[in-house]
């Protein structure tokens, strides 16, 4: 997809975190105080990210896992925007922007996948017990 095709497809905030690397304000997206159990998507392409098994409340403002449903699903890239040196989380399949990681989440990993709500979509599980 081209810039105008994710422009139709996506809300204006959804093309600016995703495409256009913008960070949404902390504790305003959808998903930050959100436990339903599920599995995390990429918005623009629908690539498996993350699930609910791995999510915790980092009390950071924004979504956080501390492990992504397969290490394929993502890229990491070296940022050096805004003064600072931060790992950029991408998605594997479409290259947009997700978040940061960062090594101060809880065990096993001890990472924090710092994720913005507007590069998501959720998927309810549909399994009955």
């Amino acid at each position: 997809m081209n810039d105008k095709q994710y422009q139709k497809k996506l809300t204006p905030e959804q093309f600016e975190v995703t495409r256009r690397k913008a960070t949404e304000r902390p504790f305003t997206g959808k998903y930050d105080n959100f436990y339903e159990e599920g599995t995390y998507l990429c918005i623009c392409c629908e690539e498996t990210l993350f699930s609910s098994e791995n999510k915790f409340d980092a009390g950071c403002g924004w979504p956080s896992f501390w492990a992504t449903s397969d290490p394929n699903s993502i890229v990491e890239h070296e940022d050096l925007s805004h003064g600072m040196r931060r790992i950029e989380v991408t998605c594997s399949k479409c290259d947009a922007h997700l978040g940061h990681v960062f090594p101060d989440g809880p065990n096993p990993t001890g990472l924090r996948y710092c994720i913005n709500s507007a590069s998501l979509n959720f998927k309810k599980n549909n399994s009955q017990k």
